[in-house]
């Protein structure tokens, strides 16, 4: 039996600490405090393995980046937060030290700037659990390639995240038509990362946009300074903002439903026949031995419920009354004399085929 689906929020840390530890801290306070699902951080330990020495960040990068020991105290605290934690993997050095050290991380994740890096994607195979992609901004193919590596390389746990980071946000190009698409034809869970930026009005209402499609996993750059400039700050929210996100997206999965065809029971009792639809009722007077027709039933609402359906109308026609029944008194099969047709047995083609050998 089909569930509803619950929010899964990652509250989102980037680089937006900018190699302040205590900062940091404050942040995966802040997101244990608003009960999301789990936190986010960028782990990057060799920043020449991830840039090449001459690009221009690659100093400022450098400022930004946390020891192995500053990384076992940010998991370890994380953690007695109750917060799953998932490791945003620039350099292979990143999942080699979680893998190495069987560091309690729910997920690590592939950026979309290294989604076919054969490199990250062969030292992500040897990590027990899920393994994210992130696809925003790539082909079908290049898709196919990393989910048919870790597939080949026996890693099914395997989830798409969609998004894209673009400012001025052109709302053109979020297109979660897309991202339900890319599920149906991987067959996998897909999460949204929502970029919209921080000012914008419709923020929150853009954020939960895709669980009103069923997507269930969120992505949200979180920050303590509302609106102050720093790293990643344009997609950040606060803490208000979050809250309400939340909330939004709760409301939303609710109203998305579980997906099962059988009536709830709001529905079921919108449905009743009678105090709802329409029933069959006497159009006239009909008196005891009377056939009903088209002429003599009519349909009504009524205060009491009917045990007879409307599309069980014509099932009603012809047959006699076994008492009086007065104008407007609802018609069930207490009132009529009905008996099960029985078919002849040439009826049926396989009993005629027995029967011709």
């Amino acid at each position: 039996m089909s569930t509803l689906l619950e929010p899964y929020i990652i509250g989102e840390t980037a680089y937006n600490h900018e190699g302040d530890i205590d900062y940091l801290y404050k942040m995966i306070d802040d997101i244990a405090e608003l009960k999301l699902n789990a936190v986010k951080f960028h782990l990057l330990l060799n920043p020449e393995s991830y840039m090449q020495k001459k690009h221009p960040l690659i100093n400022k990068i450098k400022k930004w980046v946390f020891s192995v020991k500053q990384w076992d105290a940010i998991i370890n605290y994380s953690n007695k937060k109750n917060l799953d934690i998932i490791a945003l993997c620039d350099d292979v050095e990143s999942i080699n030290y979680i893998n190495e050290n069987s560091k309690n991380v729910f997920a690590v994740e592939i950026h979309s700037t290294g989604l076919n890096d054969w490199f990250l994607l062969k030292e992500s195979t040897k990590f027990s659990k899920q393994v994210i992609l992130g696809i925003g901004g790539s082909t079908i193919d290049e898709i196919a390639y990393a989910v048919d590596f870790l597939k080949s390389n026996e890693k099914n746990e395997i989830i798409l995240m969609y998004g894209f980071q673009n400012y001025p946000t052109d709302y053109n190009d979020i297109n979660l038509s897309k991202m339900t698409k890319i599920r149906d034809l991987f067959d996998l869970p897909v999460g949204y990362a929502d970029h919209t930026v921080f000012n914008d009005p419709s923020n929150e209402i853009i954020s939960v946009m895709a669980s009103m499609m069923g997507i269930d996993i969120l992505e949200k750059h979180y920050t303590p300074d509302y609106g102050k400039e720093r790293i990643d700050y344009h997609a950040a929210v606060g803490k208000k903002q979050m809250l309400r996100i939340k909330n939004l997206m709760e409301l939303t999965l609710k109203i998305y439903g579980d997906g099962e065809l059988r009536m709830s029971k709001a529905e079921l009792k919108y449905g009743n026949t009678g105090p709802m639809k329409k029933a069959i009722v006497a159009k006239i007077d009909i008196k005891k031995g009377e056939k009903l027709s088209l002429d003599n039933l009519w349909f009504k609402r009524t205060e009491e419920e009917s045990s007879i359906k409307q599309y069980q109308f014509l099932q009603l026609i012809g047959l006699e009354a076994k008492r009086d029944i007065k104008e407007d008194e609802i018609i069930d099969l207490s009132k009529v004399k009905y008996e099960f047709r029985k078919d002849d047995l040439e009826n049926f083609t396989h009993i005629k085929k027995a029967k011709g050998q």
